[in-house]
């Protein structure tokens, strides 16, 4: 039996553009702006690394420097960190930060990779056990059930339900745990060296996608496939991008 781990944001599904968020929080909002102020507005927004998922900041306030670390540990954490990043910029309305905040948590503003379900699919049907793994504050469920890919994955393992978040080998630890694996059959796939390589600590296998925009990363996840069979996991000497033989993360 095999399994593979996926991180969430950059790796399965995208989030739409700040000027996307920002456009869609004012027309749900019935806020007018003039062209000119939704484009200062969103370039603000992203400089202030205001929409999880996105940028970061390009200046983290000294206040929030230490719960900028940690933020992926606590759902009220999560929400004052990110709040208080877009709170930088004015905008019409104070109340307009909440929404903006709480519009990056529904499905509308995620979009899936295009071979996400291709690639998930494939694992199901060789039997592959599936999880995601994710550094966030808040439940992405509702994301995957909303795009339909819900139906591939048998566990979900996110930060602030546990308190702990990725490098942290713990949290690589459980999901392997709840996939009734030992990390040694189990594949990492995430877009963050640092963050989803905490998995090679414990003996996953490493893989890494770019977090690029959708339309631009057609075929990263492709690779996975190649990389399980139906038999599972290629054998200990099977090379690819972004994985080492030995199961740990290649230095970039």
């Amino acid at each position: 039996m095999t399994g593979v781990l996926f991180d969430f944001s950059g790796t399965l599904f995208r989030i739409e553009s700040v000027e996307s968020w920002l456009r869609a929080v004012l027309r749900t909002s019935d806020v007018s702006m003039p062209e000119d102020e939704i484009r200062r507005a969103a370039a603000g927004l992203e400089a202030a690394g205001a929409l999880p998922g996105g940028s970061t900041p390009q200046r983290m306030p000294d206040e929030l420097a230490r719960a900028w670390e940690v933020r992926d540990r606590d759902a009220s954490l999560h929400r004052a960190v990110y709040t208080r990043l877009s709170r930088q910029v004015d905008l019409p309305e104070p109340d307009l930060h909440d929404t903006l905040y709480d519009r990056h948590k529904t499905p509308a503003a995620w979009n899936p990779y295009p071979d996400a379900e291709p690639v998930l699919a494939g694992l199901r049907s060789r039997g592959v056990a599936v999880g995601v793994v994710s550094n966030i504050g808040w439940d992405l469920r509702p994301v995957f059930r909303s795009h339909g890919l819900d139906r591939y994955v048998d566990t979900y393992v996110l930060s602030y339900e546990h308190g702990i978040q990725k490098p942290d080998s713990r949290i690589f630890a459980l999901a392997c745990e709840k996939l009734g694996l030992a990390p040694g059959e189990v594949l990492m796939v995430g877009d963050e060296r640092r963050a989803d390589g905490g998995a090679a600590r414990i003996g996953c296998r490493v893989h890494f996608v770019d977090h690029l925009p959708v339309g631009e990363r057609p075929d990263g996840l492709l690779p996975v496939l190649d990389l399980t069979g139906p038999d599972g996991l290629a054998g200990p000497d099977a090379g690819g991008p972004g994985l080492t033989g030995d199961g740990r993360a290649p230095r970039r």
